[in-house]
């Protein structure tokens, strides 16, 4: 007797256990459906469904997020005396806009409420939050209903995102999540909640500090950490936004979905070698839509451009301008294509390609991409190119800074243009009247005209630079320069006073300046041998 009374008690102790591993199991998984892990959530609930209404409704919620309403239908078929149940098919009701029958549905479930049952109206009130198509104002009145009943923490959640839904609701929405995390501290899903509502109040550093709440309350929560991402990103912090998505990327499921958002991230994020491995094997692994295709087809050849891969980068970004809708094509798209082009010494596609981008970009201040384009062909010593994407920083952005006026003179002056030179740093001088560069240049662009320094039109402005700069250290070589000029133009005068002093300022910078020792050689005395012809120009 004794020993079938113990096989009995070990048999309800089992049978017990099994019940709550079950229960656990249904919760473990409501919890992958409410953090959005929808493949695992229905691993764990469909075994469960047949003899379980809760998860059986969760296995319906599921399979509607991935697409798959009809199928949804038929599990809640299921139960058809199940509140949860029947809420799922008025949901059904409401996704195939037939707000008729869903409206009808809900009223029916919320009639069915008592005075100490509160159920029903959550329910009803949860099929129109999570759908289109109901009153969310009705929704409220049962929720409220409801809580007179029963202070549920789900029926307060349920609250909270139907005032969302509901224009000026943020307060009240925020409300009920707090107090949710007032009952229960650790709340992660409402820890989200309430920072996606400062999300879309763009109070940024009240979004961080809950989502961090959320993140330390449950670590396996992935939803916090895609929201931080997409936070960081939107204010161009790329490097952390990419630490944030890779911690989302370990928790989820590696949908696509992930995949290509973690590649994305990795892109903006500059790690150009890692997206491009990534890419590469996206494409050899998963079945991509068309939209998909292009889109990592695009990110594969921009980042190999950026890891050093110029010739395969060519060949990817071929195809990604070929499939890409032109609308869809960004301004940076088209200048970092001409970029590798500029790479490749492919200059006149590369042009081509910076035009395109210039001429989509409705930005007001374009000065930072004419002043790369500008850089990249000096980079290559394509000075009249360079020059006249200075002209064209300069003519949209008149109050840029110095530099870029000093830039367009210099490019002018190095492709031999003298003339336009000249009036780019006449122009520079105008703008910015105590830049000594400009008054040094002015007078540089005006000699090489005059190489015979006969005019001398470029002596009043290598003194006006000389009586600025004083004995400047760094300065010599173009003290030298200016000496030099001044000293042919002296010569030319047979200004013999003059050209004393400048050989003077010479002999004092380079004592072996060639200029110095023509001159000296030519005012050799007549009776003394001549080694060489007096000078006939300067330097330009």
């Amino acid at each position: 007797m004794r020993l079938r009374m113990n096989r009995i008690l070990i048999m309800v102790m089992a049978a017990g256990f099994t019940v709550h591993a079950s229960a656990q199991s249904v919760e473990s998984g409501i919890k992958m459906y409410n953090y959005k892990k929808y493949h695992g959530a229905e691993q764990v609930l469909t075994p469960l469904a047949a003899s379980d209404p809760k998860a059986n409704y969760y296995l319906g919620l599921t399979l509607i997020e991935e697409g798959n309403a009809a199928k949804a239908a038929e599990v809640f078929a299921k139960f058809p005396e199940d509140p949860a149940n029947i809420s799922g098919t008025a949901r059904i009701a409401y996704i195939n806009k037939d707000i008729a029958k869903g409206n009808q549905i809900t009223s029916g479930l919320a009639s069915k409420s008592k005075k100490k049952e509160w159920i029903q109206e959550k329910y009803a009130a949860d099929a129109i939050t999570y759908t289109t198509g109901g009153d969310p104002h009705q929704a409220v009145a049962w929720y409220k209903d409801a809580l007179t009943k029963s202070d549920d923490i789900e029926t307060h959640l349920g609250l909270g995102d139907v005032y969302r839904k509901i224009p000026g609701g943020g307060g009240d929405a925020m409300t009920n999540y707090e107090t949710i995390t007032e009952k229960d501290p650790k709340n992660s899903l409402a820890l989200s909640r309430i920072g996606d509502l400062w999300y879309e109040a763009k109070n940024w550093d009240a979004v961080i500090e809950n989502y961090n709440k959320a993140k330390n309350t449950d670590p396996t929560n992935p939803l916090p950490y895609k929201a931080m991402s997409e936070v960081y990103s939107r204010a161009h912090q790329y490097k952390l936004a990419l630490e944030n998505i890779k911690k989302y990327y370990e928790l989820s499921e590696k949908t696509l979905s992930d995949k290509i958002d973690y590649l994305r991230n990795m892109y903006f994020a500059q790690s150009n070698c890692e997206a491009a491995k990534f890419a590469q094997d996206l494409m050899n692994s998963e079945k991509l839509s068309n939209d998909q295709l292009t889109e990592v087809t695009g990110v594969l050849g921009f980042a190999q451009a950026d890891c050093g891969d110029s010739v395969q980068a060519l060949k990817n970004l071929r195809t990604y301008f070929r499939i890409q809708n032109p609308s869809r094509i960004t301004t940076d798209a088209y200048i970092q294509y001409g970029k590798l082009f500029l790479k490749l010494d492919m200059l006149d596609s590369a042009g081509y390609y910076y035009t395109k981008g210039i001429a989509g970009d409705t930005a007001r201040n374009k000065s930072d991409i004419y002043r790369t384009i500008a850089e990249a062909f000096k980079a290559k010593k394509d000075y009249p190119k360079s020059a006249e994407w200075y002209d064209n920083l300069i003519k949209s952005n008149p109050d840029t800074q110095p530099l870029d006026y000093f830039w367009r003179g210099c490019m002018l002056y190095y492709s031999k243009l003298y003339e336009q030179s000249v009036k780019a740093f006449e122009a520079f001088e105008i703008k910015y009247p105590d830049a000594a560069p400009a008054t040094y240049w002015h007078g540089r662009a005006l000699a090489a005209i005059d190489s015979e320094a006969t005019t001398c039109n470029a002596s009043p402005y290598f003194i006006k630079w000389l009586d600025k700069i004083g004995a400047a250290v760094d300065k010599k070589n173009d003290m030298k320069i200016a000496y030099e000029y001044l000293l042919l133009c002296a010569y030319n005068k047979k200004d013999k006073e003059l050209m004393k002093a400048y050989m003077e300022k010479i002999r004092a910078i380079d004592p072996q300046d060639s200029l110095l020792k023509q001159i000296e050689e030519a005012e050799k005395p007549a009776t003394a041998p001549r080694k060489t012809a007096p000078p006939k120009g300067g330097k330009k």
